[in-house]
């Protein structure tokens, strides 16, 4: 075996807790914004919206870079793992900056073309958070990067101890804004920009070790690698297509929740946290899949490959059913502390009931199974079943249920639902096909 049980759990287990602290981190942070007026959290809502699009955007460009360092170190080829890893910091730090450029040039327009007509209380708030947070783009693309780079060689403990400190800083950062000297969105969004700057500077100072396999060190020196950066973007560019193409439609589909009431804006909001702290354990199972795939079939050993991906799949379900039952026990204990509205909370409660029963049944194989199919560089074929599920599903039946029937609140998320059964359906037959294990990553 490539990787012991050990090594397994090594990797595992810091990237479950990291992925866990961040979850609880952004539910304290989502009550603590909470507290400053339910427009002050749709404004944050709005606009982590486009925000996540570009966490997701540079989270798919480490995706790539984890898989191509992944199967060079599979290979024994250390140099080219690092190689590849400056490649992909160059990329991300480029993308990040021309991004971070156009959002704060054009910010107004942009969310006035994307949400529309919200409340001026919520726009304004708004703009406000988006003008901070859009300042962190490039210390989240060095972040993210760093932490890819760690992960690729199963050191899953330094971006988990950096973030763990981080979160902290967001969360004091936060009450100090906040509740101190009464920044508001302001505050919340300085904090972030405080957090992401400390553990960039502390990651990427971290990667300098030369006790690494891969490290990165001087900056001066990178220079485009065309053959190495074409490897990586052809790896991750599908993965960030799908991204964006995914965030594309949830910002649609915002843009229809942003014609409901403010009491519903609120529990989707809550409802998306509550969401995204079920999946942690899962994502983080992923992303550790995404390395050891990586490793095996750059190792040439496909059949190990094979039964790491089914072994992971297990772990996450049993990983969502854990999460799933502390998350639905907590909803109301959480909205109270958040002081939501009681027709707020009552909404949120439901909805979490019901995207826990279509996670527990359909999650894993939508969004765990294709990380080791991507590992191994069947990339396309699920960015294409992405896209497709999503712009059918996530938004054209969202679409319908809310403003062809009047659903509401409910047709978003039983939109979700319809989304992930059918990227379950598709995913488990390609696996079952092994036409994902034909694909080479690394040339020659």
């Amino acid at each position: 075996m490539l990787f012991t049980r050990r090594q397994i759990l090594s990797l595992l287990l810091p990237l479950m807790l990291e992925q866990l602290l961040s979850g609880l981190m952004g539910i304290a942070d989502t009550m603590m914004v909470t507290a400053v007026g339910e427009s002050a959290i749709s404004a944050v809502s709005l606009v982590d919206t486009v925000n996540v699009l570009m966490l997701n955007l540079l989270s798919a460009m480490a995706a790539g870079g984890v898989i191509v360092c992944s199967q060079y170190l599979g290979r024994g080829e250390a140099d080219r793992a690092a190689n590849a890893a400056r490649q992909v910091l160059l990329a991300a730090l480029g993308l990040s900056l021309v991004v971070m450029a156009l959002c704060l040039l054009l910010r107004r327009p942009l969310l006035a073309l994307i949400f529309g007509s919200v409340e001026s209380a919520v726009m304004e708030q708004a703009l406000t958070y988006f003008l901070i947070t859009a300042l962190s783009y490039p210390f989240l693309a060095a972040q993210q990067t760093a932490a890819a780079v760690f992960r690729a060689e199963g050191r899953s403990a330094p971006p988990m101890a950096v973030a763990a400190a981080a979160n902290a800083v967001n969360i004091a950062g936060n009450a100090v804004l906040i509740f101190v000297f009464h920044q508001g969105v302001a505050g919340a969004a300085l904090a972030t920009l405080i957090s992401r700057v400390l553990s960039a500077v502390v990651l990427m100072a971290l990667l300098r070790s030369r006790k690494l396999t891969v490290s990165i060190r001087d900056y001066r020196s990178i220079r485009p690698d065309r053959a190495v950066m074409g490897t990586v973007l052809r790896v991750g560019v599908p993965t960030g297509v799908e991204n964006a193409m995914f965030q594309l439609g949830k910002l649609m589909v915002q843009s229809t929740v942003a014609t409901f009431s403010t009491a519903a804006i609120a529990a989707h909001a809550m409802a998306q946290t509550l969401d995204m702290v079920q999946s942690m354990p899962s994502i983080a199972i992923g992303l550790g899949l995404l390395t050891v795939v990586g490793q095996c079939m750059g190792a040439g050993r496909v059949e190990e490959a094979r039964a790491c991906v089914k072994r992971f799949c297990l772990l996450s379900e049993g990983a969502m059913l854990v999460m799933s039952t502390l998350v639905v026990v907590s909803t109301p204990l959480v909205t109270r502390l958040s002081r939501m509205s009681p027709d707020s909370a009552g909404l949120t409660l439901r909805l979490v009931l019901l995207v826990s029963a279509g996670k527990l049944a359909f999650w894993v194989l939508a969004f765990t199974l294709p990380q080791g199919m991507r590992a191994a560089g069947d990339v396309r074929f699920a960015a294409g079943v992405s896209a497709a599920s999503m712009w059918i599903f996530r938004v054209g039946l969202c679409l319908l249920l809310c403003r062809g029937f009047g659903v509401g609140l409910y047709g978003v998320w039983i939109a979700w639902l319809a989304d992930w059964l059918c990227r379950a359906a598709v995913y488990t037959l390609r696996f079952r096909s092994g036409k994902w294990t034909g694909f080479r990553v690394l040339r020659g």
